[in-house]
């Protein structure tokens, strides 16, 4: 097979999990011909390289995941079950989670809970894995706390490109925006913190990047795709849903009332804006 070949081979293949699909998965072993790059490409790549944790129980999925990410420069670590993951993301905190949704001794929904609620990690970008095609079962790992998400079957470019978009967004300003003071409410872009009354509100990097937007352009109605195009990018994956979602989120979070904020408002068929005039 001409080198060509194979590395169309890499790219074209295609994850899926389901009834069945462990008896098929060695396909993914032995469809590929796994190498290593050349030393100069490699050198080059390892130059403030990211750290990304897998936690997935199919192993032939973590190898060819692990696999395509390595190739791009990435230093990639792997848990098989829940428990191990979250013990492991905890003593060495990754840039990024990739994190499957359906794990042995606790699930991914869990792990994004506890994530979200430790102050060390609230801000780990987490992209979840899952088998759950569903509208419902997407909102629910993003109110449970990710980023954003991959539907198996999916390709691994499809997952890298998500991967690298997760990582831009997660990365602090190179300015110094002012910092914003709206009643009881601090928002410093700095140092990605928000306070309440003087007491610290985790918020993940996605929650804090929507929040400063509308509250950095007070009193004016943004549409939920002006929104994605602002917060999430150019490159994003996901829906004008997902902002409902972040919203929400941030209303349980900074709101005292959150069925009736005082700041984050909703302007019904238009989009959302942050209120100063009630400060």
């Amino acid at each position: 097979m001409s080198p060509r070949s194979d590395t169309g081979l890499r790219q074209s293949v295609v994850l899926h999990e389901g009834p069945g699909t462990r008896n098929h998965s060695n396909n993914y072993r032995d469809s590929l011909v796994y190498g290593t790059l050349p030393s100069s490409r490699r050198a080059e790549r390892t130059v403030c390289m990211k750290r990304i944790l897998i936690i997935e129980d199919d192993r032939d999925i973590v190898e060819l995941v692990r696999y395509n990410l390595a190739n791009e420069g990435f230093q990639v670590s792997a848990a098989f079950d829940g428990g191990t993951g979250l013990n492991t993301l905890k003593k060495t905190p990754p840039d990024l989670l990739l994190l499957d949704l359906m794990l042995p001794k606790l699930s991914g929904l869990e792990i994004c809970r506890e994530i979200r609620r430790d102050d060390s990690l609230n801000r780990l970008p987490i992209l979840m894995l899952t088998a759950r095609g569903e509208e419902a079962d997407r909102v629910v790992g993003l109110e449970m706390g990710a980023d954003d998400y991959v539907t198996k079957p999916f390709s691994p470019r499809e997952l890298l490109a998500r991967v690298k978009a997760l990582l831009r967004r997660a990365a602090p300003p190179t300015d110094s925006p002012r910092v914003i003071e709206v009643g009881k409410l601090a928002i410093d872009p700095a140092s990605y913190r928000v306070s309440h009354s003087g007491k610290a509100v985790p918020l993940s990097t996605l929650e804090f990047r929507l929040l400063y937007y509308l509250a950095s352009r007070p009193n004016r109605v943004f549409t939920r795709d002006q929104l994605l195009d602002a917060v999430w990018g150019t490159d994003r994956f996901v829906t004008p849903r997902s902002v409902d979602v972040y919203v929400r989120r941030l209303r349980e979070k900074i709101e005292a009332d959150p069925e009736n904020p005082s700041h984050l408002k909703t302007v019904r068929g238009a989009g959302y804006l942050f209120e100063t005039r009630a400060a």
